[in-house]
């Protein structure tokens, strides 16, 4: 009886500690507005469907504070920020988000911001945040402050290079899956994309023709290198098939002359 009493304490022991981690992973801001109503509660469900939830980035990581401790977890002594002005969330999405903080102050939005003009939440809204892709530029958003004309040659524009870049990574993928060495076209690639995300921000038409031509002709220089490898590729599979063709007719040429042999030795 205590064998088994002494098994139960120590299966009962491990299932708490497998289950420690994960009950770390929900924050205390998590467990404390995931069961109020309302205003209150409604963030925890629009997080969890969000870019930031996604990527492992929580409520303490953008509001500050302790997410471990209940007493704490919004005392400025432990960093809590709160709520940012509207004016302010800028600069508040902009200590992760630096180089399209930068973009953005410069171009025409940043630049009505103080005159309620758009920021970051206006487009990729507060808590259910939406990643940056094309599909941001959109009538039904844009046209809440402007007409849609300029967003729309912006959008073509980047349609392009946005699947240039899919295409492109695509295939560096697959050809890291060869085992061929792709991590400097995949580097290459990489400040790429974050250099054609900040043109998400930008509202000046001719500029973002500009820089998508330059990008698509930097991504013209990596999908070279891809058609180079390809072509490696190829030819391997070529010189595979002749050496395999070649083994089969010195088969089928051994066959045979085994064939006449016997039948001369029968003879």
């Amino acid at each position: 009886m205590r064998g088994m009493i002494r098994c139960l304490l120590v299966l009962t022991t491990a299932v708490f500690c497998l289950a420690l981690p994960a009950a770390a992973a929900e924050t205390v801001c998590l467990q404390c507005h995931g069961g109020q109503p309302g205003h209150l509660g409604a963030p925890v469900g629009e997080w969890r469907d969000s870019i930031h939830a996604a990527n492992g980035i929580s409520c303490h990581d953008c509001h500050g504070g302790d997410p471990a401790d209940v007493a704490m977890a919004m005392s400025p002594e432990r960093g809590f920020l709160g709520v940012p002005d509207h004016a302010d969330i800028p600069d508040f999405c902009g200590r992760c988000h630096v180089g399209v903080n930068e973009t953005y102050r410069d171009g025409a939005h940043g630049k009505a911001l103080l005159t309620g003009g758009p920021q970051c939440v206006t487009c990729h809204g507060s808590h259910a945040v939406r990643k940056a892709e094309i599909d941001l530029i959109n009538e039904q958003d844009c046209s809440r402050c402007h007409s849609y004309e300029r967003a729309a040659l912006i959008r073509l524009s980047m349609v392009e290079t946005e699947t240039l870049i899919a295409k492109v990574d695509a295939d560096t993928i697959r050809l890291h899956r060869l085992g061929f060495a792709v991590d400097g076209m995949q580097g290459s690639l990489f400040d790429l994309r974050n250099r054609f995300r900040r043109l998400f921000h930008e509202v000046d038409v001719e500029k973002v023709r500009r820089e998508t031509g330059g990008l698509q002709g930097e991504l013209g220089k990596i999908g070279a290198e891809v058609a180079a490898i390809d072509e490696t590729i190829n030819e391997r599979k070529l010189w595979g098939s002749l050496a395999i063709g070649l083994f089969i007719l010195c088969g089928v040429i051994f066959l045979l002359v085994r064939k006449a042999y016997e039948e001369e030795e029968k003879g």
